[in-house]
């Protein structure tokens, strides 16, 4: 008996050295890329336009707080403005557009400088349509001062459930006094 758990041990001893000789060893921070398909995905497009007012008769984005720093500049979002929004996202670029929902969410401007840069978390509420009901959360850094920008979509709920995907925006209008701005914003959406 004595015997036979020894040759057993032996066995086990070989078999865990070959593993782990044979096991491949990773020295990079990436691996090669791969196509990988779940079942029951879909990928969905979305074009709105989002409409970011801080000054005006009806402001939807509204400052809610600013750092006391010197030299702070007289942007509208100085380095450390912290901003809740209830944007209104329509078909196209003009107010008056339909609306198809709203964004809510938070934009803080967090760079120094000449630069100007958001971090954004915003939720794209669906108010019509085939996705009424559903949205989609984006949390990025947002260079507004680049026309063509990228945010990435990190989740969603409704239709839109274990979303991710990324928008493509592009700056259609902005007031550099005000800091108004019409965003059109091309989203792609793979989901369940």
């Amino acid at each position: 008996m004595e015997g036979i758990r020894s040759i057993l041990f032996l066995i086990s001893c070989a078999f865990l050295t070959l593993c782990v000789t044979l096991s491949p060893v990773h020295g990079k921070y990436y691996s090669k890329t791969v196509p990988f398909v779940r079942m029951g995905e879909k990928v969905t497009n979305l074009h709105f336009f989002f409409h970011d007012t801080l000054v005006g008769k009806n402001p939807s984005a509204v400052l809610i707080a600013k750092a006391s720093l010197p030299n702070n500049g007289t942007s509208p979002a100085p380095f450390g403005s912290l901003y809740a929004i209830d944007d209104p996202l329509t078909t196209g670029p003009e107010l008056t557009s339909e609306v198809v929902g709203s964004a809510q969410g938070l934009w803080v401007s967090s760079a120094q400088g000449l630069q100007t840069s958001l971090v954004a978390y915003f939720d794209f509420g669906f108010t019509t349509g085939e996705f009424n009901g559903s949205s989609i959360s984006v949390f990025s850094r947002n260079p507004v001062l680049e026309t063509e920008r990228e945010l990435a979509v990190v989740g969603g709920r409704g239709k839109f459930k274990m979303a991710r995907g990324f928008s493509e925006l592009k700056t259609y209008f902005v007031d550099p006094t005000t800091g108004n701005a019409i965003v059109e914003y091309n989203v792609t959406v793979i989901h369940y």
